[in-house]
């Protein structure tokens, strides 16, 4: 990247203004006069406002990720413990995210639709590789028994955030918790993990 500096105002003017109007009432040319910046600058970063989006979805949950990346290299860790702790890390992460009154105060219904969507695209997209490096490293060491790493995670991912999130399927905090329990409980049988293995997710 040629100049930080400019990256992040870019995501800072977007930001700001998600705080005052939707995000379909905000044009390229808004965003660069908040961030003080010439119009065409912002294409040299970003292709499209829904990119300068997804930058700023990232970004915001960067350290999460990064923390989930650190504990794919743990294999000294049970990899039910990493798994758990991912998990709990996507939890928290949604809490924050729906916890974000600068980007979620006054959207309507359609558009909070529209930035959950995206928010939940980017964290499965970024936390399946590194959960199914952490079931692989479990089924190579003998403590985890099933066959399809990769489509487990996405399993497990798809299901808590949908769960956890709400606006897609409303849920009350016992139906949230009984789905948990039992998501907890199909991967402790399917994976041949000892029961409670996975209770963190619960916390």
């Amino acid at each position: 990247m040629a100049n930080n500096q400019k990256y992040d105002q870019i995501l800072d003017a977007l930001e700001m203004l998600l705080s005052q109007k939707h995000m379909q009432d905000i044009s390229v040319s808004e965003i660069a006069q908040a961030a003080g910046i010439a119009k065409g600058s912002i294409y040299y970063y970003f292709s499209s406002k829904n990119e300068i989006l997804e930058a700023l979805i990232e970004r915001r949950y960067k350290q999460p990720l990064e923390t989930a990346k650190h504990l794919a290299e743990q294999t000294d860790v049970s990899p039910f413990t990493r798994m758990a702790m991912i998990f709990q890390a996507c939890r928290n992460s949604n809490s924050e995210f729906l916890n974000q009154n600068s980007v979620t105060s006054i959207v309507d219904d359609k558009e909070q639709a529209f930035l959950h969507h995206k928010y939940i695209r980017y964290l499965i997209t970024e936390l399946k590789p590194i959960l199914t490096e952490i079931i692989e490293q479990g089924i190579t060491s003998g403590a985890i028994d099933f066959d399809y790493p990769a489509a487990l995670s996405e399993i497990v991912l798809i299901v808590l955030t949908i769960k956890l999130d709400r606006s897609l399927l409303p849920a009350s905090d016992n139906d949230v918790e009984d789905t948990i329990a039992g998501l907890i409980s199909l991967l402790e049988k399917g994976t041949g993990a000892p029961a409670g293995t996975l209770n963190y997710l619960k916390s």
